[in-house]
């Protein structure tokens, strides 16, 4: 009896799966319905950067036409070792770094508002996403006219006088702009870690006598560290590239002291005609930018392996 309960189990057994073994050129079928996203992503984003990587090797002034020719890394030594050109590097980090950590402490608050229970809170919700909706350059006029204007702007008709801000304080105008504009940003982003951390534990750590902020310090912002991350690298890989508020704001001034490396670009190519020059501060902002990028894409791996974990 025994021997034929074995047999029986052995026979009702489910046999493991075979895996798929089709040759290359099954494999390529079903990769043919990607190739037109890979050729069209190639021809829009690697073949402009290989183009400009061959430009910034030549010396190129559109005012002397027929003086191209090449000078191999000349343009880069130029770039990193100009002193108006690491002026626009500081003042990138400076107005990059400022955005970000103040959206980040405002996204934090918002979100902590956000994730508590009350009415309305969906209509709140909406209201508070809705400054990253607005377009960069109809936020940056939004700001130099309706608020910053020193005869009818916002802050002047609240405070009373007559100060003129984007003069006096031209770097805390731009950070002021860009903050009201990714505020909205990292709270969602923020948001999303809040609502993935387990009641259960929070419950008990109620029960236990824990006081609101000690939860918070102890156990949410240490669940919340990958998102401040993430945050912080997102939102320096767009922030590093303004334009949009620098040219409409201040134009660089006064005395470029809001001159970042994408408005030094903008100078460079269309005040000075230097296309060579141009080319390679463009190379070195695109590499800065891949490797903020490679650690945000780290950061995102970390995300979905520990969602996966869970």
């Amino acid at each position: 009896m025994t021997d034929v309960i074995t047999r029986a189990d052995e026979q009702t057994e489910t046999p493991p799966p075979v895996p798929f073994k089709g040759g290359a050129k099954d494999r390529w079928v079903r990769r043919a319905p990607l190739l037109p996203a890979l050729i069209f992503a190639i021809i829009v984003t690697q073949v402009p950067f290989l183009v400009t990587i061959y430009l910034s090797t030549l010396g190129w002034n559109a005012l002397r036409p027929g003086a191209r020719h090449f000078v191999g890394i000349d343009n880069y030594v130029t770039v990193l070792t100009d002193s108006r050109l690491r002026s626009a590097l500081a003042n990138t980090v400076i107005l990059t770094a400022g955005a970000v950590i103040f959206s980040m402490i405002l996204g934090l608050a918002l979100a902590v508002l956000l994730d508590r229970k009350f009415l309305g809170r969906s209509i709140v919700r909406t209201m508070l996403i809705t400054p990253f909706l607005v377009m960069p350059i109809a936020a940056a006029l939004l700001w130099k006219h309706a608020i910053y204007n020193p005869g009818y702007g916002l802050i002047n008709g609240i405070f009373g006088g007559s100060t003129d801000w984007v003069s006096s304080y031209p770097k805390a105008a731009v950070i002021a702009t860009l903050v009201w504009q990714w505020t909205p940003f990292m709270m969602l982003i923020l948001l999303a870690g809040l609502q993935s951390q387990s009641e259960d534990i929070l419950e008990a750590a109620r029960v236990d006598g824990a006081s609101g902020w000690r939860i918070f310090t102890s156990m949410t912002l240490p669940h919340l560290r990958q998102y401040l991350e993430l945050g912080a690298l997102l939102g320096s890989i767009y922030l590093v590239n303004t334009f949009d508020a620098v040219f409409t704001i201040t134009q660089g001034g006064p005395g470029s002291q809001t001159t970042n490396l994408p408005y030094e670009i903008y100078l460079t190519t269309f005040r000075k005609f230097e296309y060579g020059e141009a080319s390679a501060a463009g190379v070195i902002v695109v590499l800065l930018t891949i490797i903020v990028a490679t650690f945000a894409l780290r950061v995102i791996s970390s995300l979905f392996r520990m969602e996966e974990s869970r």
